[in-house]
């Protein structure tokens, strides 16, 4: 007597664990490919630092009312700031393995160059002009837009904190000139240290 087959054939039993490990590997495929392309090393307590260091240099600008001594106490801060966060940024990448002029690193730092190069110079322009009182918005503006860009590069919280920069600069070209300097202490100061924290926790540091 012949054998009857069905006219479905069964269906094949599949190992879990060979599913399992599957989905593991795609999984390590996609984040090292996220990796990759983006320069995960940014230290949050690096950037919390630098909203402290910006809290102070607000206080000892307030000591001497005059633009010279003003837009010197800030300029000042702004270079010692960019040199902290690049230290503390550098000791995590070390920590992490990974490399400061790497692929991503380089385009983060490309990114956020020009928008910054672009405040310095305005700077200038504004101050031969007497035009103080758009500074703060400029300088807000200006840094945010630079963080905006630069954060393609990174974690994804950091063109969050980039566009709360523009916000506030956007507020300070319009609102009295007694509010600037309050603002800049909001950006540079408060965001910094709460976008600091939540990026040091988040991502290692």
């Amino acid at each position: 007597m012949a054998n009857v087959r069905p006219l479905r054939p069964e269906p094949e039993e599949r190992d879990p664990a060979l599913s399992d490990r599957a989905l593991d590997n795609l999984r390590f495929i996609r984040d090292t490919m996220e990796r990759a392309g983006t320069f995960t090393a940014i230290s949050g307590w690096g950037i919390a630092a630098v909203g402290v260091v910006a809290m102070l240099a607000a206080g000892v600008a307030r000591a001497r009312p005059t633009v010279a001594w003003v837009v010197g106490t800030w300029v000042v801060t702004a270079a010692a700031c960019i040199a902290l966060s690049l230290a503390l940024t550098a000791r995590k990448a070390r920590r992490s393995q990974l490399s400061m002029v790497s692929g991503p690193a380089q385009k983060l730092a490309l990114a956020f160059s020009p928008a910054m190069v672009v405040g310095a110079l305005l700077t200038g322009a504004l101050l031969r002009i007497g035009a103080n009182d758009l500074l703060p918005g400029v300088w807000l503006l200006l840094y945010g837009t630079a963080v905006v860009a630069g954060g393609a590069f990174s974690v994804r919280i950091i063109p969050v904190m980039g566009l709360c920069f523009m916000v506030l600069g956007a507020a300070a070209l319009f609102a009295p000139p007694a509010l600037g300097e309050w603002l800049m202490v909001a950006g540079f100061g408060i965001v910094h240290v709460v976008f600091g924290i939540q990026i040091a926790r988040r991502h290692g540091g």
